[in-house]
Protein backbone atom coordinates (compact mmCIF):
# COMPACT_ATOMS: atom_id res chain seq x y z
CA UNK A 1 0.00 0.00 0.00
CA UNK A 2 1.18 3.22 -1.14
CA UNK A 3 0.23 6.10 1.23
CA UNK A 4 -0.23 9.03 -1.08
CA UNK A 5 1.86 12.31 1.20
CA UNK A 6 0.41 15.30 0.42
CA UNK A 7 2.35 17.38 2.61
CA UNK A 8 5.19 16.08 0.61
CA UNK A 9 3.65 16.85 -2.78
CA UNK A 10 2.67 20.15 -1.39
CA UNK A 11 6.65 21.49 -0.71
CA UNK A 12 7.68 20.58 -3.65
CA UNK A 13 5.06 22.38 -6.02
CA UNK A 14 5.75 24.89 -3.20
CA UNK A 15 9.82 25.07 -4.13
CA UNK A 16 9.20 24.02 -7.82
CA UNK A 17 7.07 28.33 -7.29
CA UNK A 18 9.36 29.80 -5.81
CA UNK A 19 12.25 28.91 -7.83
CA UNK A 20 10.20 30.51 -10.83
CA UNK A 21 9.72 33.37 -8.91
CA UNK A 22 13.06 33.99 -8.25
CA UNK A 23 14.22 33.37 -11.87
CA UNK A 24 10.90 35.93 -12.68
CA UNK A 25 12.51 38.14 -9.89
CA UNK A 26 15.91 38.39 -11.31
CA UNK A 27 14.96 39.14 -15.22
CA UNK A 28 13.04 42.42 -13.46
CA UNK A 29 9.49 40.96 -13.76
CA UNK A 30 6.85 41.37 -11.76
CA UNK A 31 6.52 39.57 -8.44
CA UNK A 32 2.85 37.38 -8.28
CA UNK A 33 0.32 39.18 -5.72
CA UNK A 34 -2.51 37.17 -4.09
CA UNK A 35 -5.40 39.23 -2.28
CA UNK A 36 -7.85 37.07 -0.16
CA UNK A 37 -11.17 38.71 1.74
CA UNK A 38 -12.40 37.47 4.68
CA UNK A 39 -15.08 38.57 6.10
CA UNK A 40 -16.07 38.22 9.46
CA UNK A 41 -14.48 36.62 12.57
CA UNK A 42 -15.17 32.75 11.70
CA UNK A 43 -12.09 30.77 13.36
CA UNK A 44 -11.50 27.95 10.44
CA UNK A 45 -11.97 30.71 8.00
CA UNK A 46 -9.22 32.80 9.49
CA UNK A 47 -6.83 29.66 9.65
CA UNK A 48 -7.32 28.82 6.58
CA UNK A 49 -6.41 32.77 5.60
CA UNK A 50 -3.51 32.85 7.59
CA UNK A 51 -2.07 29.73 5.87
CA UNK A 52 -2.38 30.82 2.35
CA UNK A 53 -0.99 34.20 3.56
CA UNK A 54 1.99 32.06 5.49
CA UNK A 55 2.10 30.39 1.96
CA UNK A 56 2.46 33.31 -0.03
CA UNK A 57 5.72 34.13 1.54
CA UNK A 58 7.37 31.28 1.57
CA UNK A 59 7.33 31.36 -2.04
CA UNK A 60 7.97 35.20 -2.30
CA UNK A 61 4.60 36.56 -3.72
CA UNK A 62 3.08 39.31 -2.38
CA UNK A 63 -0.24 39.14 -0.27
CA UNK A 64 -3.18 41.65 0.67
CA UNK A 65 -5.28 40.33 3.10
CA UNK A 66 -8.46 42.39 3.37
CA UNK A 67 -10.73 42.12 6.70
CA UNK A 68 -14.40 43.18 6.51
CA UNK A 69 -16.47 42.82 9.26
CA UNK A 70 -19.55 40.57 9.35
CA UNK A 71 -21.81 43.04 9.01
CA UNK A 72 -20.78 44.02 5.61
CA UNK A 73 -22.91 45.16 3.00
CA UNK A 74 -23.40 42.79 0.08
CA UNK A 75 -22.67 46.07 -2.04
CA UNK A 76 -19.42 47.29 -0.20
CA UNK A 77 -18.25 43.61 -0.88
CA UNK A 78 -18.63 43.91 -4.46
CA UNK A 79 -17.11 47.31 -4.50
CA UNK A 80 -14.03 45.38 -2.72
CA UNK A 81 -13.81 42.88 -5.42
CA UNK A 82 -14.42 45.72 -7.98
CA UNK A 83 -11.41 47.53 -6.71
CA UNK A 84 -9.27 44.72 -6.38
CA UNK A 85 -10.46 43.73 -10.24
CA UNK A 86 -9.22 47.12 -11.53
CA UNK A 87 -5.76 46.88 -9.31
CA UNK A 88 -3.47 46.03 -12.35
CA UNK A 89 -0.61 44.66 -9.14
CA UNK A 90 -2.83 41.92 -8.06
CA UNK A 91 -3.20 38.71 -9.77
CA UNK A 92 -5.03 36.62 -8.04
CA UNK A 93 -8.13 37.35 -6.16
CA UNK A 94 -10.09 34.86 -3.22
CA UNK A 95 -12.86 35.97 -1.35
CA UNK A 96 -12.97 33.31 1.75
CA UNK A 97 -15.65 31.08 2.44
CA UNK A 98 -18.38 30.92 4.00
CA UNK A 99 -20.04 34.29 3.72
CA UNK A 100 -22.81 35.78 5.97
CA UNK A 101 -26.53 34.73 5.23
CA UNK A 102 -26.93 37.90 4.09
CA UNK A 103 -24.58 37.93 0.96
CA UNK A 104 -25.25 35.93 -2.16
CA UNK A 105 -22.13 34.25 -3.04
CA UNK A 106 -23.49 33.31 -6.55
CA UNK A 107 -23.13 36.93 -6.78
CA UNK A 108 -19.57 37.63 -5.33
CA UNK A 109 -17.88 34.88 -7.27
CA UNK A 110 -19.41 36.55 -10.48
CA UNK A 111 -18.08 39.67 -9.78
CA UNK A 112 -14.84 38.30 -9.69
CA UNK A 113 -12.76 38.79 -12.91
CA UNK A 114 -12.34 34.95 -14.52
CA UNK A 115 -8.28 36.19 -14.96
CA UNK A 116 -7.90 36.96 -11.39
CA UNK A 117 -9.86 33.84 -10.23
CA UNK A 118 -7.52 31.76 -8.94
CA UNK A 119 -10.35 29.46 -6.77
CA UNK A 120 -11.33 28.41 -10.18
CA UNK A 121 -14.95 28.99 -9.28
CA UNK A 122 -16.42 31.70 -11.79
CA UNK A 123 -18.36 30.66 -14.42
CA UNK A 124 -15.65 31.27 -17.10
CA UNK A 125 -13.33 29.15 -15.32
CA UNK A 126 -16.04 26.53 -14.89
CA UNK A 127 -16.92 26.25 -18.53
CA UNK A 128 -13.33 26.73 -20.00
CA UNK A 129 -12.36 23.15 -17.44
CA UNK A 130 -15.26 21.28 -19.33
CA UNK A 131 -14.55 22.14 -22.72
CA UNK A 132 -10.56 21.51 -21.30
CA UNK A 133 -9.77 24.51 -21.97
CA UNK A 134 -6.98 26.18 -20.28
CA UNK A 135 -8.43 27.32 -16.97
CA UNK A 136 -7.71 27.77 -13.67
CA UNK A 137 -8.95 25.10 -11.58
CA UNK A 138 -10.68 24.91 -8.35
CA UNK A 139 -7.80 24.11 -6.32
CA UNK A 140 -9.11 21.41 -4.13
CA UNK A 141 -9.54 18.80 -7.81
CA UNK A 142 -6.37 20.46 -9.07
CA UNK A 143 -4.46 19.19 -5.75
CA UNK A 144 -6.05 15.75 -6.51
CA UNK A 145 -5.13 15.60 -9.94
CA UNK A 146 -1.92 16.60 -9.24
CA UNK A 147 -1.20 14.15 -6.62
CA UNK A 148 -2.65 11.31 -8.82
CA UNK A 149 0.01 12.72 -11.45
CA UNK A 150 3.03 12.51 -9.36
CA UNK A 151 2.28 9.48 -8.14
CA UNK A 152 1.82 7.79 -11.55
CA UNK A 153 -1.43 6.52 -10.89
CA UNK A 154 -2.44 5.10 -13.60
CA UNK A 155 -6.45 6.78 -14.83
CA UNK A 156 -6.93 5.85 -18.61
CA UNK A 157 -9.81 2.88 -18.67
CA UNK A 158 -10.06 2.80 -14.80
CA UNK A 159 -13.43 3.13 -13.30
CA UNK A 160 -13.77 6.21 -11.43
CA UNK A 161 -16.54 6.64 -8.46
CA UNK A 162 -16.63 9.99 -6.99
CA UNK A 163 -18.55 10.68 -3.98
CA UNK A 164 -19.75 14.01 -3.85
CA UNK A 165 -21.71 16.51 -5.94
CA UNK A 166 -20.26 19.39 -4.97
CA UNK A 167 -19.39 22.19 -7.25
CA UNK A 168 -15.92 23.06 -5.49
CA UNK A 169 -14.89 19.19 -5.39
CA UNK A 170 -17.14 16.47 -6.30
CA UNK A 171 -18.77 17.60 -9.92
CA UNK A 172 -15.33 19.41 -11.06
CA UNK A 173 -13.19 16.11 -10.39
CA UNK A 174 -15.76 14.22 -12.35
CA UNK A 175 -14.89 15.77 -15.07
CA UNK A 176 -11.67 16.12 -15.24
CA UNK A 177 -11.86 12.17 -14.35
CA UNK A 178 -13.51 11.81 -17.65
CA UNK A 179 -11.94 14.32 -19.86
CA UNK A 180 -9.36 12.87 -22.98
CA UNK A 181 -6.32 13.66 -21.09
CA UNK A 182 -3.88 12.47 -18.00
CA UNK A 183 -4.75 12.39 -15.63
CA UNK A 184 -8.34 11.79 -16.92
CA UNK A 185 -9.36 9.05 -19.86
CA UNK A 186 -11.48 7.52 -16.31
CA UNK A 187 -14.78 6.17 -16.67
CA UNK A 188 -16.40 8.33 -14.10
CA UNK A 189 -19.53 7.06 -11.55
CA UNK A 190 -20.88 10.61 -9.84
CA UNK A 191 -22.63 9.43 -6.57
CA UNK A 192 -24.62 11.18 -3.84
CA UNK A 193 -26.87 11.48 -1.08
CA UNK A 194 -29.78 10.20 -3.35
CA UNK A 195 -28.01 7.43 -5.07
CA UNK A 196 -29.21 3.65 -4.12
CA UNK A 197 -26.63 0.81 -3.63
CA UNK A 198 -23.93 3.48 -3.15
CA UNK A 199 -21.45 0.28 -1.85
CA UNK A 200 -22.37 -2.08 -4.82
CA UNK A 201 -21.15 0.75 -6.79
CA UNK A 202 -17.73 1.86 -4.54
CA UNK A 203 -16.84 -1.56 -4.90
CA UNK A 204 -16.57 -1.70 -8.36
CA UNK A 205 -13.89 1.53 -8.35
CA UNK A 206 -10.62 1.27 -9.61
CA UNK A 207 -10.16 4.99 -7.98
CA UNK A 208 -12.45 6.24 -5.46
CA UNK A 209 -12.43 10.41 -4.31
CA UNK A 210 -14.43 10.40 -1.64
CA UNK A 211 -15.92 14.11 -0.85
CA UNK A 212 -19.17 13.48 1.05
CA UNK A 213 -18.44 15.61 4.46
CA UNK A 214 -19.43 13.08 6.49
CA UNK A 215 -16.82 11.36 9.06
CA UNK A 216 -15.93 7.86 8.01
CA UNK A 217 -18.31 7.64 5.88
CA UNK A 218 -16.76 5.04 3.57
CA UNK A 219 -15.73 1.48 5.69
CA UNK A 220 -13.60 -1.20 4.35
CA UNK A 221 -16.64 -3.41 3.45
CA UNK A 222 -17.22 -0.50 0.32
CA UNK A 223 -14.28 -0.85 -1.41
CA UNK A 224 -12.53 -3.25 -4.01
CA UNK A 225 -9.04 -4.61 -2.73
CA UNK A 226 -6.62 -2.87 -5.06
CA UNK A 227 -8.83 0.64 -5.20
CA UNK A 228 -6.85 4.12 -5.05
CA UNK A 229 -8.69 6.37 -2.25
CA UNK A 230 -8.39 9.28 -2.30
CA UNK A 231 -10.02 11.36 0.86
CA UNK A 232 -10.99 14.59 0.80
CA UNK A 233 -13.09 15.46 3.80
CA UNK A 234 -11.55 16.40 7.36
CA UNK A 235 -13.81 16.68 10.51
CA UNK A 236 -12.31 17.25 13.89
CA UNK A 237 -13.73 15.26 16.68
CA UNK A 238 -13.12 15.25 20.47
CA UNK A 239 -9.95 13.01 21.31
CA UNK A 240 -8.97 13.63 24.60
CA UNK A 241 -5.93 11.42 25.00
CA UNK A 242 -4.51 14.55 22.21
CA UNK A 243 -2.55 17.63 23.88
CA UNK A 244 -4.91 19.75 21.42
CA UNK A 245 -8.01 17.49 23.29
CA UNK A 246 -9.08 16.65 19.64
CA UNK A 247 -7.82 14.43 16.13
CA UNK A 248 -8.67 15.03 12.76
CA UNK A 249 -10.31 12.43 10.23
CA UNK A 250 -11.73 11.99 6.87
CA UNK A 251 -14.69 10.64 5.31
CA UNK A 252 -12.75 7.30 4.97
CA UNK A 253 -12.42 4.79 8.04
CA UNK A 254 -8.90 4.51 7.41
CA UNK A 255 -7.64 1.85 9.27
CA UNK A 256 -10.19 -0.17 7.83
CA UNK A 257 -9.60 1.21 3.83
CA UNK A 258 -5.84 1.38 4.08
CA UNK A 259 -4.99 -2.26 3.97
CA UNK A 260 -7.23 -3.34 1.19
CA UNK A 261 -5.69 -0.02 -0.83
CA UNK A 262 -3.04 -0.13 -3.48
CA UNK A 263 -3.23 3.55 -2.75
CA UNK A 264 -4.05 5.98 -0.35
CA UNK A 265 -4.49 9.70 1.06
CA UNK A 266 -4.39 9.97 5.17
CA UNK A 267 -6.21 12.98 6.97
CA UNK A 268 -4.25 15.11 8.12
CA UNK A 269 -1.49 15.33 5.64
CA UNK A 270 -2.89 14.29 2.46
CA UNK A 271 -5.53 16.26 0.03
CA UNK A 272 -5.71 19.19 2.55
CA UNK A 273 -2.00 20.76 1.76
CA UNK A 274 -2.65 20.33 -1.67
CA UNK A 275 -5.08 23.00 -1.77
CA UNK A 276 -2.81 25.56 -1.02
CA UNK A 277 -0.30 24.67 -3.55
CA UNK A 278 -2.57 24.18 -6.40
CA UNK A 279 -4.00 28.07 -5.34
CA UNK A 280 -0.43 29.63 -5.35
CA UNK A 281 0.53 27.58 -8.53
CA UNK A 282 -3.10 29.36 -10.46
CA UNK A 283 -1.53 32.71 -8.78
CA UNK A 284 1.56 32.27 -10.27
CA UNK A 285 -0.23 31.15 -13.73
CA UNK A 286 -2.52 34.43 -13.28
CA UNK A 287 1.15 36.50 -13.28
CA UNK A 288 2.49 35.24 -15.95
CA UNK A 289 -0.69 35.33 -17.85
CA UNK A 290 -0.44 31.80 -19.30
CA UNK A 291 -4.40 31.18 -18.92
CA UNK A 292 -6.28 34.09 -20.28
CA UNK A 293 -3.15 35.63 -21.96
Amino acid sequence: MILIDGKKTSSEIKNEIATRVAEIKSEGGKTPHLAAVLVGNDGASQTYVGAKVKACEEVGFKSTLVRLEETVSEAELLQVVEDINNNPDIDGLIVQLPLPKHISVDKVTNKIRPEKDVDGFTPANVGRMTLNWPAYVAATPYGIVELLKRYNIETSGKHCVVIGRSHIVGSPMSILMARNGYPGNATVTLTHSRTKNLSEITKTADILIVAIGKPEFVTGDMVKPGAVVIDVGIHRIEDSSKKSGFRLIGDVKFDEVAPLASAITPVPGGVGPMTIAALLYNTLQSAEKKVFG
